[in-house]
């Protein structure tokens, strides 16, 4: 998973926060005074430990999303979760008031320090650790500066130094070249352990990586670790055979762990990764815990990922509490913690969600309805809302909120997204006490049908500029707009007006035209016909275009069909993948 280098915030990809519920447990922390405590890996070889102030201490910990400013507001929820650690992936000046909030509650950090590229495009730049020495002195300068900091921190347990790195370099380098870089980066993490030991001989240090095919290069090139640590999501359960075959002598925690990521599920039947079910992943998180104490006197707790309030894709798929509502992911984490779940307020419970029809053929814009079955345990009445996602269309997060009408016995209908392509689709259950359950489809938009024939499809196509260098998806030629493949486009340059025309051949008359933009979409623009492709007549018109599918009846008679833009909704060019003229 990829983390920005911040204390504050955890995914690369940009987050929506939601409206946090009501019920959100606030409470004053109080300022920690007390010393730092000292934490030990203690034992022998496979009867390992760690040990704080000389008590044994089992991580059970969650990876951390708030804001440090909310450290005060959620610390105390965390504490009810039987949470005794967080892991956060940078530390800075900022962090103080994270670590003084986590102590007053009882509550240890494993605080991070983040090493570029991270885990994975997006998340850093390509640093080259053979030869980058102002990188390297610069981070072997600023870590011990924050570890002087706040060693003496009493919510202090130990030092992580970079997320995901080994892996991650793969994506800047590839044969010899990367397997020099690997041993570089694992030998850099080891002079940064070094260092830190001697400015705070108290507190372990480890590395995080994203699997445990990294361990090797620690074994070989950073004995001055205390500890390994990975994160590793549906095959957390393969570490123990890993870490026994690999033949290592240092015990390791799970900074990350929960239920399947996209990386490790099939696709479903829209070509799109299928995200688990709710009860899925609540189930991947006990799963993950008992695999973990499984191994025991080697594995030493772990991080789970994620309590987050983030309310997009990514907290949809993972965060414990989106907007601040409670799922049964946290349930699942609270009883693996040993907290007690008796008495609380659980969440609604799908047992299905369907599309009716055929979810691979959604007209855009028209109804679609949803089939679902939900229960709460409690009682409560449930209440529902309809989202959708672009993300396997333009990589957009957010989730829009559709317009839902309830058909009954668990029936939802709502109008489908206008733009062609696949859709995520959420409906969400919640009880008025704080909680909610998630379920999630793929639906594969597509443009809605039209009665009559397409008389520009096939037909020789023109335009005012075309993209013709071999890049991306490109070429994108005026023919890709009526070639009847809504997979190809047509890109005019970066300007205002430009027109795409098509020559039918003869004097033909059409009554119905059918656009399908790109996300690079006209905002702006006129249908017009000519008889000599010289003089154009406007047979309609449009000033607020919002992109996806433009569908409308507009009646004309000539030779030439040409669509003009004259104002464009992005600052990229048009961009068309069909121009469909229907008579």
């Amino acid at each position: 998973m990829r983390r920005p280098p911040s204390t504050g915030r955890r995914l690369a990809a940009p987050v929506t926060a939601g409206v946090l519920a009501a019920c959100a447990l606030v409470l004053p922390a109080q300022q920690a005074n007390a010393a730092g405590s000292v934490v030990k890996v203690t034992g022998s070889q496979g009867h390992w430990q760690l040990t704080v102030d000389g008590s044994p201490y089992q991580v059970k910990g969650l990876t951390w999303g708030p804001a440090v400013a909310d450290a005060d507001k959620y610390m105390p929820d965390v504490k009810s979760m039987g949470v005794n650690t967080i892991r956060t992936w940078g530390t800075d000046a900022s962090s103080k008031p994270l670590f003084d909030s986590a102590a007053a509650n009882g509550i240890k950090v494993i605080a991070g320090f983040w090493l570029q590229p991270g885990g994975g495009p997006g998340s850093g730049g390509c640093v080259n650790y053979l030869t980058d020495t102002t990188y390297k002195n610069d981070m072997l300068a600023e870590f011990p500066k924050w570890v002087e900091t706040y060693k003496d921190n009493p919510g202090v347990l130990m030092w992580n130094v970079g997320n995901e790195s080994v892996l991650g370099l793969q994506n800047c380098y590839s044969g010899d070249e990367l397997e020099k870089q690997r041993d570089a980066y694992t030998t850099f993490v080891n002079d940064v352990a070094k260092k830190i030991h001697a400015v705070d001989p108290n507190h372990p240090v480890t590395s995080t990586d994203a699997w445990v095919g990294a361990w090797p290069y620690y074994k070989k090139n950073a004995p001055d670790l205390d500890l390994y640590a990975v994160n590793s999501y549906n095959a957390v359960c393969d570490i123990k055979s890993a870490w026994e075959q690999g033949g290592y002598t240092k015990p390791y925690i799970v900074t990350e762990t929960g239920p399947a990521g996209e990386w490790e599920v099939p696709d479903d039947a829209n070509g799109v990764p299928e995200e688990p079910t709710d009860q899925a992943k609540a189930d991947g998180y006990s799963k993950a815990w008992q695999c973990i104490t499984g191994h025991e006197g080697v594995a030493l707790g772990a991080t789970m990922f994620h309590y987050g309030t983030e309310y997009d894709f990514g907290g949809i798929w993972f965060n414990l509490l989106p907007a601040g509502q409670k799922r049964l992911s946290y349930y699942a984490v609270k009883k693996a913690y040993g907290a007690s779940t008796s008495g609380d307020n659980t969440p609604p419970v799908f047992s299905s969600m369907t599309v009716e029809g055929d979810a691979s053929k959604v007209p855009a814009g028209g109804d679609l309805t949803l089939a679902t079955r939900a229960t709460d345990p409690d009682g409560d009445q449930i209440s529902y809302e309809v989202l959708a996602n672009s993300m396997y269309i333009d990589q957009g997060k957010d989730l829009t909120p559709l317009k839902a009408t309830d058909l009954g016995s668990g029936r939802l209908k709502v109008t489908a997204p206008d733009k062609p392509g696949v859709w995520k689709i959420y409906v969400k259950a919640t009880d008025g006490k704080g909680n909610v359950g998630v379920e999630t489809r793929s639906v594969r938009v597509v443009p809605p049908p039209v009665s009559g024939t397409n008389i520009a499809q096939g037909k020789t196509a023109t335009a005012s500029s075309q993209q013709t260098t071999d890049y991306g998806d490109c070429p994108c030629l005026a023919s890709a707009a009526v070639d009847g493949k809504n997979d190809t486009r047509w890109a005019s340059d970066w300007s205002d007006p430009q027109w795409l025309q098509v020559d039918l051949g003869s004097s033909q008359s059409f009554k119905h035209v059918q656009l399908n933009w790109e996300t690079s979409y006209a905002k702006a623009y006129t249908i017009q016909t000519s008889d000599d492709g010289q003089n154009w007549r406007t047979v309609h018109e449009v000033t607020d275009g919002n992109g996806g599918i433009d569908d409308f009846d507009a009646s004309g008679t000539g030779r030439y069909v040409r669509v003009n833009g004259t104002a464009r909704g992005t600052g990229y060019g048009y961009s068309l993948y069909e121009f469909g003229v229907y008579n």
